[in-house]
């Protein structure tokens, strides 16, 4: 990866956070902080087998992968949000290019990610381009996903792995696929996807909420009753912890739905839950949680600026549906933390990130309090949303 394209993305975020007063030399702003490094960027070589996904300090490596893997929508899409942000169409050719190495995974049915991977970079870059084939990527992206859904059940499996201990293992992350789902039946007039993604919704909403509000990771269905046979963790703490991230999916997810549906019952749960994640003591004062509100080490345990990123991004569009500033303010006071040198990552580091502190999967010791690139998607889209609402 070329170290001046974290220079560029660095000096842009500088640039677009402080100068979040309204102004009307915003864009010049950004503008001339980009104006020297746009060369540089354009000679920037994309690799379809090296979307970014994390970096190690220990390593001074980033961590690289294809694009099966879940996480590698994210980089094209940071991509699109960058122009979106700044307006420079050096972005959208650099979007464009990456964005094209996702396009063979609409075909891959061994995941539930498809719309991690394939909506967070066409779903993106459809806002831009109206592009006849990304409509048609998307589409059958959301058909292949379509054949995990088991009707008995009412959900979209997630994982296939773990077989001699899970049935038909469904994730709280598994909501954010669901975009995919309803945006294709807007785009094919199919309300096939729609309702797939309703009886998702609806399954979950009885399922994976204890009565706090709080989320269980993994709900495993028995495929011969249809019901919950086992609620458990596989990210988290234990299986009754409180896993920040999964919070953020949830809440996340969740309002996503509601925006489609306007089913009161998405929107009363987003709101039950953001109101759990935001009033639970051991929520930093900054807000950014540590990666587990239960970790025993707390207030030495890692933090995940990821689960923020992504509260951050879903608070505010949950601030459009019910006016409750509480969210608002939550959001801007994770951008005021994130724009400090506690998080913004070092220029000198060689790597395509924006954000540190962030953690994958700490039960495994993997990517724990590390630049990861979901962090930095969400933590754009909340700029991109604050922007949208006139409050930066």
């Amino acid at each position: 990866m070329n170290r001046y394209f974290v220079y560029i993305a660095q000096f842009f975020i500088a640039g677009l956070i402080f100068s979040c007063k309204p102004s009307s030399n915003k864009t010049d702003l950004i503008e001339n902080l980009l104006k020297e490094r746009y060369d540089i960027l354009l000679s920037y070589t994309p690799d379809s087998l090296a979307m970014p996904r994390s970096y190690s300090f220990e390593t001074e490596k980033i961590r690289k992968v294809p694009s099966k893997d879940w996480t590698s929508g994210f980089y094209p899409g940071n991509l699109w949000l960058l122009y979106k942000l700044s307006g420079n169409e050096s972005y959208k050719h650099h979007a464009k290019q990456w964005t094209a190495f996702i396009e063979k995974e609409k075909h891959n049915d061994k995941t539930h990610d498809m719309g991690f991977k394939v909506f967070c970079s066409f779903g993106q870059g459809l806002k831009h381009t109206n592009s006849e084939d990304y409509k048609s990527i998307i589409i059958k992206s959301a058909k292949t996903l379509s054949t995990r859904f088991n009707d008995s059940i009412g959900c979209i499996r997630s994982w296939d792995f773990n077989k001699d201990i899970w049935q038909f293992p469904v994730i709280i992350d598994n909501m954010m696929n669901l975009e995919l789902l309803f945006e294709a039946t807007k785009l094919s007039q199919d309300s096939t996807y729609h309702n797939m993604a309703i009886q998702h919704a609806n399954t979950t909403l009885k399922n994976h909420f204890r009565d706090d509000h709080s989320i269980f990771h993994v709900i495993d269905y028995d495929t011969i009753s249809y019901q919950p046979r086992m609620k458990v963790t596989h990210q988290g703490l234990n299986d009754l912890s409180v896993w920040a991230r999964g919070q953020a999916w949830g809440i996340y997810g969740y309002t996503m739905a509601y925006r489609y549906t306007k089913d009161s019952r998405y929107l009363k749960q987003a709101e039950a839950t953001a109101t759990f994640y935001l009033n639970h003591k051991k929520l930093r004062d900054d807000g950014i949680p540590y990666w587990d509100f239960h970790d025993p080490e707390i207030p030495n345990a890692p933090r995940d600026v990821s689960a923020a990123t992504i509260v951050a991004a879903a608070l505010v569009e949950l601030y459009g549906f019910t006016k409750n500033k509480t969210y608002l303010n939550y959001s801007k006071k994770v951008v005021e933390a994130l724009k400090s040198e506690e998080y913004i990552l070092e220029t000198s580091v060689n790597a395509p990130f924006i954000l540190k502190h962030s953690t994958g999967n700490w039960p495994k010791n993997d990517e724990v309090d590390v630049p990861i690139i979901y962090a930095d998607y969400y933590f754009l889209e909340t700029l991109l949303r604050l922007k949208n609402v006139n409050t930066i």
